[in-house]
Protein backbone atom coordinates (compact mmCIF):
# COMPACT_ATOMS: atom_id res chain seq x y z
CA UNK A 1 0.00 0.00 0.00
CA UNK A 2 1.11 3.16 -0.78
CA UNK A 3 -0.11 6.84 0.43
CA UNK A 4 0.52 10.24 -1.81
CA UNK A 5 0.35 13.47 0.41
CA UNK A 6 0.50 15.46 -2.35
CA UNK A 7 0.94 18.87 -1.01
CA UNK A 8 3.73 17.38 1.50
CA UNK A 9 7.32 18.83 1.26
CA UNK A 10 9.17 16.38 -1.64
CA UNK A 11 11.38 14.15 -0.65
CA UNK A 12 13.20 15.08 -3.04
CA UNK A 13 11.64 13.61 -6.14
CA UNK A 14 9.84 15.65 -8.89
CA UNK A 15 5.71 15.65 -8.88
CA UNK A 16 4.01 14.89 -12.40
CA UNK A 17 1.24 16.75 -13.39
CA UNK A 18 -1.84 15.89 -14.94
CA UNK A 19 -2.52 19.07 -16.78
CA UNK A 20 -6.16 19.08 -18.91
CA UNK A 21 -6.36 21.58 -21.68
CA UNK A 22 -9.44 22.92 -23.60
CA UNK A 23 -11.54 20.86 -25.96
CA UNK A 24 -12.08 23.52 -28.47
CA UNK A 25 -12.86 26.94 -26.26
CA UNK A 26 -9.26 28.45 -25.13
CA UNK A 27 -11.54 30.34 -22.61
CA UNK A 28 -11.70 26.79 -20.86
CA UNK A 29 -8.39 27.02 -19.73
CA UNK A 30 -8.04 27.50 -16.08
CA UNK A 31 -5.92 30.16 -14.08
CA UNK A 32 -3.87 26.71 -12.26
CA UNK A 33 -3.77 24.54 -15.66
CA UNK A 34 -1.84 28.15 -16.99
CA UNK A 35 0.67 28.45 -13.70
CA UNK A 36 1.25 24.93 -13.54
CA UNK A 37 2.27 24.84 -17.21
CA UNK A 38 4.84 27.84 -16.63
CA UNK A 39 5.96 26.91 -13.41
CA UNK A 40 7.31 22.84 -14.29
CA UNK A 41 10.91 22.33 -16.08
CA UNK A 42 8.94 20.44 -18.66
CA UNK A 43 5.77 19.53 -20.56
CA UNK A 44 5.52 16.50 -22.16
CA UNK A 45 2.70 17.03 -25.06
CA UNK A 46 1.10 14.18 -27.11
CA UNK A 47 1.46 16.23 -30.48
CA UNK A 48 4.73 18.91 -29.84
CA UNK A 49 3.30 21.34 -32.99
CA UNK A 50 -0.47 21.33 -31.52
CA UNK A 51 0.33 21.83 -27.57
CA UNK A 52 3.01 25.21 -29.06
CA UNK A 53 -0.05 27.05 -30.45
CA UNK A 54 -1.49 26.56 -26.97
CA UNK A 55 1.21 27.58 -25.25
CA UNK A 56 2.14 30.59 -27.84
CA UNK A 57 -1.71 32.07 -26.74
CA UNK A 58 -1.04 32.00 -23.41
CA UNK A 59 2.95 33.09 -23.70
CA UNK A 60 4.21 30.21 -21.96
CA UNK A 61 7.87 29.56 -22.35
CA UNK A 62 8.36 26.29 -20.56
CA UNK A 63 10.03 23.65 -23.17
CA UNK A 64 8.21 20.65 -25.06
CA UNK A 65 8.59 17.06 -24.94
CA UNK A 66 7.08 14.58 -26.97
CA UNK A 67 5.26 11.76 -25.28
CA UNK A 68 2.32 10.01 -27.22
CA UNK A 69 1.45 6.45 -28.22
CA UNK A 70 4.47 5.65 -30.21
CA UNK A 71 7.21 6.33 -28.18
CA UNK A 72 5.93 5.69 -24.68
CA UNK A 73 7.93 2.49 -24.27
CA UNK A 74 10.82 4.40 -24.38
CA UNK A 75 9.68 7.92 -23.09
CA UNK A 76 8.64 6.59 -20.37
CA UNK A 77 11.27 5.55 -18.22
CA UNK A 78 13.01 8.53 -19.42
CA UNK A 79 10.50 11.34 -17.92
CA UNK A 80 10.27 8.83 -14.64
CA UNK A 81 14.12 9.54 -14.30
CA UNK A 82 14.18 13.13 -14.85
CA UNK A 83 11.09 13.15 -12.03
CA UNK A 84 13.11 11.45 -9.39
CA UNK A 85 16.05 13.66 -10.31
CA UNK A 86 13.73 16.45 -8.93
CA UNK A 87 12.35 17.83 -12.23
CA UNK A 88 8.66 18.43 -12.24
CA UNK A 89 7.03 17.56 -15.17
CA UNK A 90 3.15 18.56 -16.64
CA UNK A 91 1.75 16.12 -19.22
CA UNK A 92 -0.81 17.65 -21.52
CA UNK A 93 -2.80 15.34 -24.64
CA UNK A 94 -3.76 17.27 -27.87
CA UNK A 95 -7.22 18.33 -25.89
CA UNK A 96 -9.02 17.50 -22.64
CA UNK A 97 -7.57 15.48 -19.80
CA UNK A 98 -4.61 13.38 -20.26
CA UNK A 99 -4.64 9.49 -19.16
CA UNK A 100 -8.25 9.24 -20.08
CA UNK A 101 -8.45 6.63 -23.22
CA UNK A 102 -4.73 8.26 -23.94
CA UNK A 103 -1.48 7.02 -23.45
CA UNK A 104 -0.97 9.68 -20.16
CA UNK A 105 -2.54 6.79 -18.04
CA UNK A 106 1.20 4.76 -19.03
CA UNK A 107 3.55 7.39 -17.45
CA UNK A 108 1.14 7.54 -14.42
CA UNK A 109 1.05 4.28 -13.59
CA UNK A 110 4.77 4.20 -14.11
CA UNK A 111 5.14 7.41 -11.84
CA UNK A 112 2.79 5.15 -8.91
CA UNK A 113 5.28 2.66 -8.87
CA UNK A 114 8.05 4.85 -8.90
CA UNK A 115 6.71 6.42 -5.68
CA UNK A 116 6.84 9.85 -7.83
CA UNK A 117 3.94 12.18 -6.82
CA UNK A 118 0.94 12.78 -9.43
CA UNK A 119 -1.06 15.60 -8.78
CA UNK A 120 -4.27 15.73 -11.51
CA UNK A 121 -5.59 19.18 -12.07
CA UNK A 122 -9.65 19.32 -12.66
CA UNK A 123 -10.53 20.51 -16.26
CA UNK A 124 -11.99 20.25 -19.81
CA UNK A 125 -13.09 17.21 -20.80
CA UNK A 126 -15.73 16.00 -23.42
CA UNK A 127 -16.90 12.56 -21.90
CA UNK A 128 -19.34 14.80 -18.69
CA UNK A 129 -20.18 17.63 -20.75
CA UNK A 130 -21.53 14.96 -23.31
CA UNK A 131 -23.33 13.18 -20.51
CA UNK A 132 -24.89 16.23 -18.56
CA UNK A 133 -26.60 17.33 -21.63
CA UNK A 134 -27.55 14.06 -22.99
CA UNK A 135 -30.93 14.34 -21.04
CA UNK A 136 -30.12 10.54 -20.07
CA UNK A 137 -29.90 9.25 -16.72
CA UNK A 138 -26.17 10.66 -15.01
CA UNK A 139 -27.08 8.80 -11.68
CA UNK A 140 -24.74 6.03 -12.12
CA UNK A 141 -22.78 5.42 -15.80
CA UNK A 142 -19.96 3.64 -16.95
CA UNK A 143 -17.33 5.30 -19.50
CA UNK A 144 -16.38 2.48 -22.25
CA UNK A 145 -13.97 4.92 -24.20
CA UNK A 146 -13.53 3.77 -28.17
CA UNK A 147 -14.94 0.59 -28.94
CA UNK A 148 -12.85 -2.08 -30.54
CA UNK A 149 -11.86 -1.00 -34.62
CA UNK A 150 -12.71 -5.16 -35.40
CA UNK A 151 -16.73 -6.21 -36.04
CA UNK A 152 -16.26 -9.30 -34.40
CA UNK A 153 -14.45 -7.81 -31.27
CA UNK A 154 -16.71 -4.41 -31.12
CA UNK A 155 -20.28 -6.64 -30.85
CA UNK A 156 -17.99 -8.98 -28.21
CA UNK A 157 -17.81 -5.95 -26.06
CA UNK A 158 -21.43 -4.38 -26.87
CA UNK A 159 -22.89 -8.07 -25.91
CA UNK A 160 -21.00 -7.99 -22.73
CA UNK A 161 -22.26 -4.59 -22.05
CA UNK A 162 -25.73 -5.56 -23.03
CA UNK A 163 -27.13 -6.04 -19.18
CA UNK A 164 -25.82 -2.68 -17.83
CA UNK A 165 -28.18 -0.52 -16.01
CA UNK A 166 -25.66 2.03 -16.21
CA UNK A 167 -25.86 4.74 -18.75
CA UNK A 168 -23.13 4.12 -21.22
CA UNK A 169 -20.34 6.76 -22.61
CA UNK A 170 -18.60 5.87 -25.45
CA UNK A 171 -15.97 7.70 -27.97
CA UNK A 172 -16.07 7.38 -31.62
CA UNK A 173 -14.47 8.73 -34.73
CA UNK A 174 -16.29 10.31 -37.61
CA UNK A 175 -15.20 7.21 -40.09
CA UNK A 176 -15.80 4.47 -37.86
CA UNK A 177 -19.84 6.47 -36.28
CA UNK A 178 -21.85 5.11 -38.77
CA UNK A 179 -20.87 1.05 -38.63
CA UNK A 180 -20.50 1.75 -34.67
CA UNK A 181 -24.08 2.97 -34.14
CA UNK A 182 -25.44 0.40 -36.46
CA UNK A 183 -23.95 -2.72 -34.54
CA UNK A 184 -25.06 -1.03 -31.20
CA UNK A 185 -28.59 -0.77 -32.38
CA UNK A 186 -28.43 -4.14 -33.52
CA UNK A 187 -26.88 -5.52 -30.12
CA UNK A 188 -28.40 -3.06 -27.80
CA UNK A 189 -31.71 -2.30 -29.44
CA UNK A 190 -33.27 1.09 -30.23
CA UNK A 191 -32.50 2.87 -26.65
CA UNK A 192 -32.49 6.08 -26.02
CA UNK A 193 -29.34 7.82 -26.87
CA UNK A 194 -27.42 11.51 -27.71
CA UNK A 195 -24.36 12.26 -29.89
CA UNK A 196 -22.45 15.12 -29.04
CA UNK A 197 -19.95 16.88 -31.77
CA UNK A 198 -17.58 19.69 -31.70
CA UNK A 199 -18.39 20.42 -27.51
CA UNK A 200 -17.59 23.93 -26.64
CA UNK A 201 -17.33 24.97 -30.33
CA UNK A 202 -18.97 27.17 -32.62
CA UNK A 203 -20.45 24.42 -34.27
CA UNK A 204 -21.39 22.17 -31.12
CA UNK A 205 -24.38 19.74 -31.61
CA UNK A 206 -26.18 17.63 -30.11
CA UNK A 207 -28.36 14.68 -31.85
CA UNK A 208 -30.90 12.95 -29.20
CA UNK A 209 -33.40 10.28 -29.98
CA UNK A 210 -33.00 6.65 -30.05
CA UNK A 211 -30.58 4.47 -30.80
CA UNK A 212 -32.03 2.84 -34.29
CA UNK A 213 -33.01 6.88 -35.03
CA UNK A 214 -29.18 8.60 -34.57
CA UNK A 215 -27.98 5.53 -36.92
CA UNK A 216 -30.31 6.82 -39.64
CA UNK A 217 -29.14 10.26 -39.14
CA UNK A 218 -25.17 8.99 -39.20
CA UNK A 219 -26.20 7.58 -42.60
CA UNK A 220 -27.61 10.62 -44.43
CA UNK A 221 -25.72 13.15 -42.55
CA UNK A 222 -21.65 14.54 -43.88
CA UNK A 223 -20.37 12.90 -40.31
CA UNK A 224 -17.63 15.02 -39.40
CA UNK A 225 -15.93 15.85 -35.89
CA UNK A 226 -15.34 13.57 -32.61
CA UNK A 227 -18.06 12.58 -31.26
CA UNK A 228 -19.08 11.44 -27.70
CA UNK A 229 -21.97 8.86 -27.90
CA UNK A 230 -24.19 8.71 -24.81
CA UNK A 231 -26.46 5.39 -24.64
CA UNK A 232 -29.37 4.54 -22.03
CA UNK A 233 -28.49 1.54 -19.66
CA UNK A 234 -30.47 -1.17 -19.74
CA UNK A 235 -34.06 -0.95 -18.50
CA UNK A 236 -35.08 -4.92 -18.59
CA UNK A 237 -36.51 -5.66 -15.28
CA UNK A 238 -34.57 -9.76 -14.88
CA UNK A 239 -35.78 -11.43 -11.65
CA UNK A 240 -32.97 -12.72 -9.48
CA UNK A 241 -33.84 -16.24 -10.68
CA UNK A 242 -33.82 -15.26 -13.73
CA UNK A 243 -30.52 -13.51 -13.76
CA UNK A 244 -28.86 -16.56 -11.94
CA UNK A 245 -29.66 -18.77 -15.20
CA UNK A 246 -26.35 -20.31 -14.66
CA UNK A 247 -26.66 -21.25 -11.11
CA UNK A 248 -26.64 -25.03 -11.90
CA UNK A 249 -23.54 -24.67 -14.12
CA UNK A 250 -19.74 -25.18 -13.22
CA UNK A 251 -17.45 -22.80 -13.49
CA UNK A 252 -16.17 -24.09 -16.39
CA UNK A 253 -19.45 -24.91 -18.15
CA UNK A 254 -20.70 -21.17 -17.65
CA UNK A 255 -17.55 -20.01 -19.82
CA UNK A 256 -18.11 -22.62 -22.02
CA UNK A 257 -21.97 -21.50 -23.12
CA UNK A 258 -20.62 -17.75 -23.81
CA UNK A 259 -17.90 -19.34 -26.50
CA UNK A 260 -20.66 -21.74 -27.78
CA UNK A 261 -23.38 -20.13 -27.51
CA UNK A 262 -23.15 -16.77 -27.69
CA UNK A 263 -19.24 -17.06 -30.14
CA UNK A 264 -17.26 -15.08 -27.77
CA UNK A 265 -13.55 -15.75 -26.93
CA UNK A 266 -12.52 -17.22 -24.42
CA UNK A 267 -11.08 -13.87 -22.90
CA UNK A 268 -14.67 -12.47 -23.19
CA UNK A 269 -16.17 -15.20 -21.79
CA UNK A 270 -14.23 -15.29 -18.69
CA UNK A 271 -14.76 -11.52 -17.94
CA UNK A 272 -18.38 -12.00 -18.55
CA UNK A 273 -18.51 -15.28 -16.23
CA UNK A 274 -16.38 -13.25 -13.49
CA UNK A 275 -19.19 -10.44 -13.64
CA UNK A 276 -22.13 -13.08 -13.73
CA UNK A 277 -20.96 -14.64 -10.46
CA UNK A 278 -19.11 -11.17 -8.92
CA UNK A 279 -16.19 -13.02 -8.70
CA UNK A 280 -12.28 -12.07 -9.43
CA UNK A 281 -11.41 -12.08 -13.29
CA UNK A 282 -8.23 -14.14 -11.90
CA UNK A 283 -10.58 -16.67 -9.76
CA UNK A 284 -12.38 -18.02 -13.13
CA UNK A 285 -9.21 -17.78 -15.69
CA UNK A 286 -7.50 -19.98 -13.02
CA UNK A 287 -10.77 -22.55 -12.67
CA UNK A 288 -10.82 -22.80 -16.28
CA UNK A 289 -7.80 -23.32 -17.29
CA UNK A 290 -6.66 -25.52 -14.63
CA UNK A 291 -9.64 -28.07 -15.81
Amino acid sequence: MKIQKSFKESNGTGTLYIVPTPIGNLEDMTYRAVSTLRDVDVIGAEDTRNTKKLLNHFNIQTPLISYHEHNKQGRGPQLIEQLQSGESIAIVSDAGMPGISDPGSDLVALAVEAEVPVVVLPGANAALPALAGSGISTESFLFCGFLPRKKKDRKEELERLKRQTATLIFYESPHRLKEMLSHTNEVLGPRRASLARELTKRYEEYVRGTVDELAEWAEREDVRGEFVVIVEGSQEKVEEEDDQWWAALSVVEHVDHYIESEGMKSKTAIKQTALDRKLPKRDVYQAYHVE
